[in-house]
């Protein structure tokens, strides 16, 4: 096998789902001591983060960010072999994190090998930070070690994520900003009663009906640059005791909101609230922010990605401001350019998630051109 199959396979065997690494930051940190790195080990609660530097310190900074935890497999019988037994089948490696994200973090490993090998006096300052929630709540992952950097006043000027951002070939996609993502929870408050008699009782669906069709129905903008429009969505409603002849006492909704630049979490939340507020609802909100968008310009990052895109899918890459979020959200506001890079997405999340292998042994050339382009450009 190939030094990054090989890695890749050694990572998947591990099952480190949510919060848990299972040994995998231990076993990357032995590999990037030897290459030369200062690794540091940052715990929280369950969470493990592992920061690995390689450089003088002066310069600019350049972090290759990534995630060892994964989400469950689902039923192992559904899949065609152990979810964390890796095989390679036809020329596709199987197994749960093979493109989300264990391919692409070993890639990073053996990339950043390869560069300090050949680059041993290498201007600035190459790092890996990897975290083990990505998948779950986030609370103790980049979120908070981004927390770290900032009391530290830890610099970095370019983050690239190895989120598999590719849509039918690597490198046909770069990711250069993601949208934000705000949930809510709404509990409407009603009085239960018999559906007889509804003037002795308050039905909080009724009630809520109107108010829940004009957050639908509105048009939040109409897109920010090469973000798409703001959207809401409802995912759940709950209301009732089961029988049909109870007016429920409660009605609880949940529903996300993805949104671009033109928003912040503080005003969506403000304009929700008012909303309901003017449909005079007994209600309660909660919410859960999970991070705001974030877009990086045209600059030497984006260049660079469009340079080396360009060489290994032979056409440049779409860039786009699409998909869900990355943990780039928690890195974007120390002032870091972040993109995202990565193999094909197509199986990730499901039961036998693949990567192509061909695709696995391209991914450590290309962060290293990748990071070539970047930190050696001034000695050109």
């Amino acid at each position: 096998m190939s030094e990054v199959l090989d890695l890749a396979c050694e990572l998947i065997a591990r099952p480190s789902v949510t919060p848990g690494d299972a040994g995998c930051q231990a076993l990357l940190a032995a590999r990037l001591q030897r290459a030369g790195f200062a690794c540091e080990s940052l715990r929280y609660g369950e969470v493990d983060n592992l920061w690995a530097t390689h450089g003088s310190g002066e310069g600019p900074v350049l972090v290759l960010l990534g995630h060892t935890d994964v989400v469950p497999p689902g039923p192992r019988e559904a899949w065609a072999s152990d979810p964390f037994q890796p095989q390679v089948r036809d020329g596709v490696l199987y197994g749960r994190g093979a493109a989300d994200m264990k391919g692409s973090v070993a890639a990073f490993v053996v990339a950043a090998e390869r560069f300090v090998a050949a680059h041993p006096d290498h201007p600035g300052t190459l790092a890996l930070l990897l975290t083990s929630d990505e998948e779950g709540d986030a609370i103790d992952g980049v979120r908070r070690v981004a927390t770290t950097f900032r009391q530290r006043g830890q610099r970095i000027d370019w983050c690239i994520t190895g989120e598999p951002s590719s849509t039918a070939k690597l490198g046909d996609l770069l990711r250069v900003g993601r949208r934000g993502s705000l949930s809510a929870t709404l509990t409407v408050r009603g009085v239960q009663g018999h559906v007889a008699y509804p003037h002795k009782a308050r039905n909080p669906i009724h009630q809520a009906a109107p108010a829940l069709a004009e957050l639908v129905a509105r048009v939040w903008d109409e897109g920010y640059e090469s973000f798409p429009p703001t959207s809401l969505q409802v995912s759940n409603i709950h209301a009732g005791t089961g029988a049909n002849n109870v007016i429920p006492g409660e009605l609880q909704v949940l529903f996300n909101l993805r949104y671009n630049p033109h928003w912040d979490a503080p005003k969506l939340e403000a304009e929700i609230a008012a909303l309901l507020d003017r449909h005079g609802l007994d209600h309660e909100l909660r919410w859960h922010r999970s991070g705001e968008p974030f877009y990086t310009p045209e600059g030497t990052l984006r260049v660079a990605a469009r340079e080396v895109l360009s060489e290994v899918a032979g056409a440049p890459p779409e860039e786009s401001t699409g998909g869900g979020t990355s943990d780039a959200r928690f890195i974007a506001p120390l002032g870091a350019q972040c993109i995202e890079v990565g193999p094909v997405n197509a199986s990730i999340h499901q039961v036998d998630e693949n990567v192509s292998v061909a695709d696995l042994e391209a991914l450590p050339g290309l962060y290293q051109r990748l990071v070539e382009r970047l930190l050696l450009q001034p000695a050109r």
